[in-house]
């Protein structure tokens, strides 16, 4: 597990690009933290570092955004869904067999159907620092 301090969006997307380089083909990573606390400001690094092109935006009413590239990306957004039975029913299993990552944000949603092995980040505010981000990540060195 490494903590992170991020106090701005580009220290946050900065985080995201050099977690891609520790992907591969068919993992996820498991979001975690409230609104407003970065997780699409990471997802747009994550998307950079795997080489993935388009504007990268939340997948709040459209449940998941893909943005290809060398490594694909699936950016998932769980906020509303009721079970991970809904996701299920979008094509979860085919998002996981098709080779890219997939970030889930409010990935507690649907903690059943996160893989064991995921990455997780988890994203708090920072007490002590007005405007700061502590951003958690399990899984993988970083």
């Amino acid at each position: 597990m490494t903590e992170h301090l991020s106090h701005s969006e580009a220290e946050t997307e900065a985080l995201g690009r050099a977690l891609a380089a520790r992907l591969g083909p068919g993992d996820v990573v498991a979001y975690r933290g409230g609104l407003g606390m970065g997780k699409t400001a990471f997802t747009r690094g994550l998307a950079q570092g795997l080489g993935c092109t388009g504007r990268v935006t939340s997948p709040t009413f459209t449940i998941v955004n893909e943005y290809p590239g060398p490594l694909p990306l699936f950016h998932f957004d769980m906020y509303r869904l009721e079970s991970s039975d809904s996701l299920f029913d979008i094509g979860w299993e085919d998002y996981l067999d098709r080779g890219g990552v997939c970030a889930v944000e409010w990935s507690e949603q649907v903690a059943d159907a996160i893989p064991p092995e995921a990455v997780t980040v988890d994203f708090r505010r920072c007490p002590d620092k007005e405007g700061w981000r502590l951003i958690t990540i399990e899984g993988v060195a970083l």
